[in-house]
């Protein structure tokens, strides 16, 4: 479904990513893990068109998108869950939520996206006239899960979704990626410094350092193994 190759971004006058090569199958449920730094958002906001390479190609669902503009990219079926949201703060929860459906594909499953949203997060229902800088913390990444959402994407890409929330709220989002990903059958490619849970909830994971792959394999495999149990787990 993605297949990136040889892809080398550079931001801010500094190489971020070296020669990166993966790919992420239909329906799989993927993780990219790594320390602050290591080019997770990076990684994502290129895959977006928010960011273009220097060299390599990205191909979804074999198409080159590499350097399409990001509403191109949106209206191909890919969205991307920020990190920290970049919700309106004026606006309603409900008014946040549509502006989600912008891309004309999503226009005609407004209603059946935002049912699945609030079955997904019934806080949200009960919030819906409330404006979003009202809401809480955990209820702000719900809304901007739910946002990517509804442009009912055939892969959502989500960065950092438990960055700085409690423990039951993590919990919640994480669970409802797995609700997505399985009963919806999206596509889920998921950034997290929380390498634990992303690897317990994921079927593979990718793990990048200092800009490139420094490991990959199957989720299971990777929470046994020393190096990420030593680094990234303390044990």
């Amino acid at each position: 479904m993605l297949n990136i190759e040889n892809l080398n971004v550079f931001y801010d006058g500094l190489q971020a990513l070296y020669s990166l090569t993966l790919e992420i199958q239909e329906e799989e449920f993927v993780c990219i893990l790594g320390p602050n730094g290591a080019g997770k958002s990076t990684l994502l906001q290129t895959i977006a068109g928010m960011l273009v390479p220097g060299q390599g190609t990205i191909t979804f669902k074999n198409r080159p998108i590499h350097g399409l503009a990001a509403h191109k990219v949106a209206s191909l079926g890919l969205a991307l869950v920020p990190e920290e949201g970049w919700l309106f703060g004026q606006m309603s929860v409900q008014e946040n939520l549509l502006m989600g459906a912008y891309p004309k594909t999503a226009r005609s499953t407004i209603k059946r996206q935002m049912d699945f949203v609030f079955d997904l997060f019934p806080i949200l229902e009960e919030r819906k006239k409330q404006q979003e800088e009202t809401l809480s913390g955990g209820e702000r990444q719900m809304l901007a899960v739910g946002r990517g959402l509804m442009s009912n994407p055939e892969m959502l890409m989500l960065d950092e979704p438990s960055l700085g929330l409690a423990p039951l709220v993590v919990k919640d989002i994480l669970s409802a990626l797995v609700r997505i990903n399985q009963e919806e059958k999206t596509t889920i490619v998921l950034t997290e410094q929380n390498i634990f849970h992303a690897l317990k909830i994921s079927q593979r994971g990718y793990l990048l350092e200092n800009g490139k792959i420094a490991m990959q394999g199957d989720s299971k495999v990777l929470l046994g193994n020393e190096h990420i149990k030593k680094n990234y787990l303390g044990i």
